[in-house]
């Protein structure tokens, strides 16, 4: 049953197109990655949306519903949201490694194949996050970067250090167990459900019914159980603290007051890291700002891209 929400009616007045890219891996073997876009591909401004660990594009839609100006992207901008390989409708990396390293490579290469025109801003997050700093720092040309719910330390070491420590074992018997067995494992509702329900913080029940179903549907839409694995391993291996000080472009982080995986305190540290960073927090949400604060992130998104840039 599909759960209807607050945001359907902006989600069907989004303008969408699809297109797939074959995209070359580390060792040189090319898979398809599976992308939307919104608004022209004459727009001056390209803004290439990279989700989180086991969501697809549809996590970071609502954000792309509040950059409506009306019922169209504004003309000067592009949005582009891939799925990150494994996941959704893109193909695995074909050379097998869902390293952070992997990872990075990859969206350097779909930006290639993408080659965008213009100013090219990259947003990432959570998971994402860490891409986008790791792929940044290691020489990706972008003008600006945006982090939303940014990794700023070490997973296993902050508020939910210890539910961190539990997902460490989740998947670790995930891969233990036989093939069969570990990824209905790895799909388990009750599972799913229990990590929604942990990562939710707003006290509107419609709108928690809808992220649980968001979660029930798009959440366990992986290829296979060793991109599921790989993937969380780069997860709670890095994070964005690693990479800030090579990040010279202009970058918003925008974080979270209750945010179980990341404390308030250490963006304000992963804010001081960056040599340009601008550190904005919404209050009253934790790790969900795309499904439970939209529109205001979205409008510290246009309020970044607004910014007048030095010449």
């Amino acid at each position: 049953m599909i759960v209807s929400s607050p945001y359907d009616k902006i989600l069907e007045r989004l303008p969408v197109r699809q297109g797939t890219v074959s995209v070359r891996s580390v060792d040189g073997h090319s898979s398809g990655s599976r992308y939307w876009e919104y608004g022209a591909p004459s727009a001056t401004t390209t803004l290439v949306l990279v989700h989180g660990f086991r969501g697809d594009h549809h996590g970071l839609q609502l954000v792309v519903a509040e950059m409506l100006d009306g019922d169209v992207i504004p003309p000067d901008l592009r949005i582009v949201a891939p799925d990150l390989p494994g996941f959704g409708e893109s193909d695995p990396l074909p050379d097998g490694a869902h390293s952070l390293a992997g990872y990075a490579h990859w969206l350097g290469e779909f930006l290639r194949v993408l080659a965008p025109t213009g100013r090219l801003v990259l947003l990432g997050h959570s998971f994402g996050s860490i891409v986008v700093a790791a792929a940044v720092a290691d020489g990706i040309t972008a003008d600006d970067v945006i982090l939303v719910n940014p990794i700023a330390a070490p997973a296993l070491f902050g508020p939910r250090g210890i539910l961190t420590r539990l997902a460490v074992f989740y998947y670790w018997a995930a891969a233990t167990l036989p093939e069969r067995l570990g990824y209905a494992l790895l799909q388990n509702r009750a599972i799913v459900r229990i990590m929604s329900v942990s990562m939710a913080k707003t006290r509107d029940p419609a709108l928690r019914r809808w992220i649980h179903d968001q979660h029930d549907r798009y959440f366990s839409g992986f290829a296979n159980r060793r991109v599921v694995m790989e993937a969380f391993t780069a997860s709670v291996s890095h994070d964005v603290s690693e990479f800030a000080a090579r990040i010279r472009q202009p970058t918003l982080l925008i974080a979270a007051d209750k945010d179980d995986i990341t404390p308030l305190a250490a963006q304000y540290r992963l804010q001081a890291l960056f040599p340009n960073a601008t550190l904005r927090v919404i209050e009253e949400v934790g790790h969900l700002i795309h499904y439970e604060k939209p529109k205001p992130a979205a409008l510290l998104i246009r309020e970044f891209l607004g910014r007048e840039r030095p010449v």
